[in-house]
């Protein structure tokens, strides 16, 4: 049989053939073919996402000219269509942008800027214009009026998708009562099958924009949502990107797109909260990673062990006498001070010294002396002369690490580390073996010669790595003990972390173009290093009270709970997670509770199962807070609604139609804490009203026993009835307030007294409606006459235990009606005689 490819030999010319097939598309005709993506899959979606990307448009619009928004909503049949017309206030469009907003795909104000806003690439209301005219062949009908203008700009148009040019029909001017903002109208091929998301949709952007008025109108019903605050979003202002979670390609190509000459001025210019001291210890970071650090040591214990001053002097020549020694003199000096020394910090103690005798002397110490200098000294920190070998019958030397006659002083530093790092179980042979093959790694590197940087042990965490690694696998090997990741890991950080981070200037900005491994190097140096969260002033979050505002608003519950989160960091981009609770009262008790989803005010109202938001959800353990669960997990049931909002510079969507947020750790993260912050709130609310239900019971209880033995009592000892209240207020530990009345004449004394039998102290709010003008009112009392009745207001905090009075004279005839807040009714025994 003859093969494809056989037959492709016969065919001279078929590459050319073939490129002559390839031809560019725009962005335009690419989604006239995937309009699914955008979320135009089907006529009912397609009416709602259509909905959905002209209101958040105008708000967006609204906001930024610092306009309370009311958006009108109205779909009516049209025929064989649907006709969708929005309307806003907003600022209006020019005749120029007006346009390209509505025709051309990718075109907008917000894609480069790294602040919060609804839409983001510019593709949302162009395409719905595209799915308009794709599925009913017809225009759309755009009326914008500028604030200021006499007259609204009226156009007609289409996307032309070769181009990805709008095409104008019409273009003219008219009058329009309104004195600024936009209208659009698209007639599409629809249905209101998805009736229920279309509200959601609608319902939800009033809960999250409580400072927009929202009406809808479509053929079956008629709803407005009225704001509930004048208070508008702040306003936002663009960022830097921050430098945690930057992508490596994406510093790779601000460093090939910025005017900065260094490192230090390109981090400083190019990301947000870095400074001159932030922008150091990333270079740092880096020179760790890019250099590696250099192995300190410790300096000779005494001069018996090793005469510094000696060898430094035997390498100096030609010098003087009294030079020599002051230059040896200084070094030994700066070196007996130092716990440990690095080589270039023995550089820098050398040159000091040579500078000041140079200065003090008048003699001329030039490089070859100073290296001589430095490589005495160096090869004194590092080595020690060799014991001899014990004589036959004599016990061996035991290990010491301040003996430094029977080992090298590089095994005898090592071994302190790794004794001190590793556990007391591995006994002293075992790590002695262990520091000899490690100290041996670090002489073979520095017998490699001076110009080579590991010559100076001069190491990247990973060659670190390596040689620990190469000394415990031969001590498994030679000595048959484990030496485990824990114990590799522990000795790794316990020499690293004395080592010391070399000076080495960063390369230029133009030296990392093209070289990946320096700019990976700066990329995990900026995620290393602690960095001040991102300004939020890029973000308007809801706020705590807001979003209660807007629960209590469109919800008739119970209770309500809310929490914003700090701004974190993901991809370099700052982002907030709120979260909100409305528990019980009119929301439906059957079925699971009601997760609302949001970014960036924007409800998302499709693909829930795709969302991060409903996986964490599912994740939380609700029992905990209240709730039921069937399973322990899964959304919970019952009364509740559970609303998430993920505000962001750019939030990470799993699809171009922005449905459901991407499964991104760090955004997982702050959702789960937000929730659990809200859910904290309720989770005492609940277990307060279970606490009062079972007092409530208990109160009931001794309310039918009670009586009954007072009943009895009285009828056993012939005397009156006593008062059962104030005995079901003691052993209840209730907060009792009793009025009695004394008659004065034609006048009568009134005491209302407050005896506090619980536990904690209470601030009570106390009004007795009196029918006739009280008198002798104490100071800390006020009275309010309202349409013949008289209020008296009385507000004592009385600590658990005490008791309060309240004190006035009113005539005999009046009638009483006593109220009192500040405390739960199940704590709270009420006589009013």
């Amino acid at each position: 049989m003859t093969s494809f490819q056989s037959t492709l030999e016969d065919e001279a010319g078929i590459a050319e053939e073939l490129a002559e097939s390839q031809q560019a598309i725009s962005i335009a005709e690419f989604f006239e073919k995937n309009k699914h993506m955008l979320g135009f899959d089907s006529g009912a979606r397609g009416l709602v996402t259509a909905v959905k990307e002209a209101v958040d448009n105008a708000l967006d619009a609204a906001e930024e000219a610092g306009i309370l928004p009311d958006i009108y909503v109205e779909i009516e049949e049209a025929g064989d269509y649907y006709r969708l017309i929005v309307e806003d206030n907003g600022p209006g469009l020019t005749k120029e942008t007006l346009p390209k907003v509505f025709g051309k795909l990718l075109y907008g104000s917000r894609f480069h800027a790294r602040e919060q806003s609804r839409g983001q690439q510019g593709i949302g209301i162009s395409a719905a214009v595209l799915y308009a005219q794709l599925t009913s062949g017809k225009p759309a009908k755009i009326t914008s009026r500028t604030q200021g203008a006499s007259e609204a700009e009226y156009f007609e148009l289409i996307v032309d998708t070769d181009e990805n040019e709008p095409e104008i029909s019409v273009e003219e001017t008219t009058t329009w009562d309104r004195p600024h903002g936009t209208r659009i109208v698209l007639e599409m091929e629809a249905n209101m099958r998805a009736r229920s998301q279309l509200h959601d949709y609608i319902k939800h952007t009033a809960v999250v924009n409580p400072h927009a008025r929202l009406e809808l109108r479509e053929p079956q019903e008629h709803f407005k949502f009225e704001r509930a605050t004048d208070q508008l979003p702040e306003e936002t202002e663009e960022i830097r990107p921050h430098p945690h979670g930057v992508e490596l390609g994406t510093v790779m190509k601000m460093l090939s797109a910025t005017d900065s000459q260094t490192v230090s001025g390109f981090l400083q210019e190019e990301f947000t909260r870095v400074g001159k001291k932030s922008a150091e210890s990333i270079i740092d970071e880096f020179r760790d990673r890019h250099y590696g650090r250099e192995m300190r040591w410790r300096p000779p214990a005494s001069h018996e062990e090793i005469d510094l001053h000696a060898a430094i002097t035997d390498a100096t020549v030609n010098k003087g006498a009294d030079a020599t020694d002051a230059f040896a003199d200084a070094i030994v000096d700066a070196v007996d001070d130092r716990d440990r020394i690095a080589h270039h910090e023995l550089l820098a103690v050398v040159d000091s010294a040579a500078d000041d005798v140079e200065s003090e002397h008048g003699t001329t110490f030039g490089d070859t002396v100073r290296e001589n200098a430095v490589d005495v000294v160096w090869r004194a920190l590092i080595d020690a002369p060799e014991a001899d070998e014990p004589a036959d019958g004599d016990e061996a030397v035991d290990f010491d690490e301040d003996d430094v006659d029977a080992e090298t002083r590089l095994v005898a530093d090592l071994y302190a580390l790794a004794d001190d790092a590793t556990s007391t179980r591995k006994d002293d042979e075992v790590i002695h073996a262990f520091a000899e093959r490690l100290a041996a790694k670090f002489e073979d590197e520095y017998e490699t010669g001076d110009e080579d940087e590991l010559a100076r042990h001069r190491l990247t965490h990973k060659q670190l790595r390596s040689f620990v690694d190469r000394a415990a696998d031969l001590t498994e090997e030679y000595d048959d003990v484990s030496f485990g990741d824990t114990a590799r890991e522990n000795v790794l950080e316990a020499v690293w972390g004395v080592m010391a981070t070399v000076p080495d200037d960063p390369p230029l900005v133009r030296e990392f173009k093209g070289d990946r491994d320096a700019a990976s190097n700066l990329v995990d140096g900026m995620r290393e290093t602690d960095i001040m969260a991102p300004p939020t002033r890029c973000l308007a979050p809801i706020t705590e009270e807001l979003i209660s505002a807007g629960l209590e608003k469109e919800f008739e519950a119970d209770f309500y709970s809310s929490a914003t989160r700090d701004a974190e960091v993901h991809g370099g981009d700052p982002f907030i997670v709120e979260a909100g609770i409305a528990y019980g009262g009119d929301l439906p008790a059957e079925g699971s509770a009601d997760v609302m989803r949001f970014a960036n005010r924007v409800p998302l109202v499709y693909q829930r199962g795709a969302c991060a938001t409903t996986d964490v959800v599912k994740s939380i353990g609700w029992r905990n807070y209240g709730l039921d669960q069937p399973g322990g997990s899964g959304l919970p049931n019952g009364p509740a609604v559970i609303m998430v909002h993920v505000a962001s510079t750019n939030v990470p969507f799993t699809s171009e139609s922005k449905d459901a947020v991407a499964n991104v750790p760090e955004i997982e993260d702050e959702i789960e804490l937000a929730i659990r912050e809200a859910a904290r709130e309720l989770k005492s609310y609940l277990n307060k009203r279970r606490s009062m239900q079972q007092r409530r019971k208990k109160q009931n209880v001794l309310g039918k026993i009670l009586p009954e033995m007072a009943t009895k009592v009285a009828e056993v000892t012939g005397r009156d009835e006593p008062d059962i209240d104030d005995a079901i207020a003691r052993i209840m530990n209730n907060v009792l307030v009793e009025r009695s009345l004394e008659e004065n004449g034609t006048s009568q004394a009134v005491t209302v007294t407050v005896e506090n039998n619980s536990n904690t102290s209470e601030s009570l709010e106390i009004t007795d409606i009196v029918s006739a003008e009280p008198t002798s009112l104490p100071d800390d009392a006020t009275v309010v006459e309202m349409d013949g009745e008289w209020f008296v207001k009385w507000e004592p905090d009385v600590s658990s235990g005490d008791d309060a009075a309240l004190e006035y004279e009113v005539a005999d005839d009046a009638v009483f009606d006593l109220d009192v807040k500040g405390v739960e009714t199940e704590k709270l025994t009420v006589t009013d005689q």
